[in-house]
């Protein structure tokens, strides 16, 4: 038997972030949707108030000079997990995320808190998304909400194929942040699970939204995967970026771009081109070296 469907099993992955955001150590910005219709936080304002506030953080990210952007339910606390998540949340995701992808001319990604799985890459595919981010890929964990939870690598794949939706690409969390890992899940050995289930990127955080990954650990997560893009998922700003993209290959902002430094708050373009400023000088000197 020929070997040609190994060429185009594995020719499908990405081989490093430039084929998407055009740049070496790409920066996506983190646009946190405002409670969405049926989360406790929902204020009863209606879409197109949410649809502005989408709107407005996505182009204060791009007029600031990251690379990419990624629309989430951040504020759709407490959160579901994987396929529970309500319908009226998934349609009005959908509905903003859309949108973004209309209004802005860099990379849009799609992430569903908790674990979306088969609901997030169905948003990015009727909204036209580029990535999605899958914060169990792999591996057993227990989420901040008490529930048990196990990776979605072998029904999403398949449903990526079944709905021709290769071209999205997978980018996948190890050891996530808001869970604690199945005992004897140590990050090699995540790393090393995601990786053979075909993740095109992965991702590597710290404890808690905007809290900062350890820098040994995103090394760590780099030898273990090394022809794996690698970026690190939180906790970055214009103070630590060049120290992780010394070994990390992007990353993944929210907080520290927010006024103040505060993740209710909108995007401060200020701090978007400070951030950025800190990218180009490390991009500079890889071209250098």
């Amino acid at each position: 038997m020929s070997s040609g469907w190994v060429e185009e099993f594995y020719g499908k992955r990405l081989k490093s972030l430039r084929e998407i955001f055009g740049v070496k150590k790409p920066i996506i910005g983190m646009v946190h949707l405002v409670p969405l219709p049926g989360s406790p936080g929902y204020g009863g304002y209606g879409m197109d108030a949410i649809i502005e506030q989408a709107l407005r953080d996505a182009q204060a990210l791009v007029d600031g000079g990251v690379d990419g952007v990624m629309v989430e339910n951040m504020w759709d606390l407490p959160y579901y997990v994987g396929d529970n998540v309500p319908p009226e949340e998934i349609a009005s995701q959908t509905v903003a995320a859309g949108e973004v992808v209309k209004a802005v001319d860099v990379p849009v990604g799609v992430n569903v808190i908790h674990n979306g799985g088969r609901v997030t890459l169905s948003i990015a595919v009727a909204a036209g998304a580029k990535f999605i981010r899958v914060c169990a890929y792999t591996g057993a964990l227990v989420w901040d909400t008490g529930e048990f939870d196990h990776g979605v690598a072998a029904d999403l794949l398949r449903f990526r194929k079944n709905l021709g939706a290769e071209h999205i690409k997978i980018f996948a969390d190890v050891c996530k942040k808001h869970a604690v890992m199945f005992p004897g899940i140590d990050l090699e050995t995540h790393v090393a699970w995601t990786d053979f289930y075909l993740a095109d990127a992965i991702i590597v955080t710290g404890k808690m939204t905007g809290l900062p990954a350890r820098l040994e650990e995103v090394k760590r997560a780099k030898r273990a995967a090394p022809n794996r893009p690698v970026l690190v998922g939180s906790g970055t700003n214009k103070d630590n970026i060049a120290k992780f993209l010394k070994y990390a290959d992007g990353a993944i902002v929210g907080t520290s771009l927010k006024e103040k430094g505060i993740a209710q708050n909108p995007v401060s373009v200020k701090r978007v081109e400070e951030y950025m400023r800190a990218v180009q000088s490390v991009r500079k000197a890889c071209t250098k070296d």
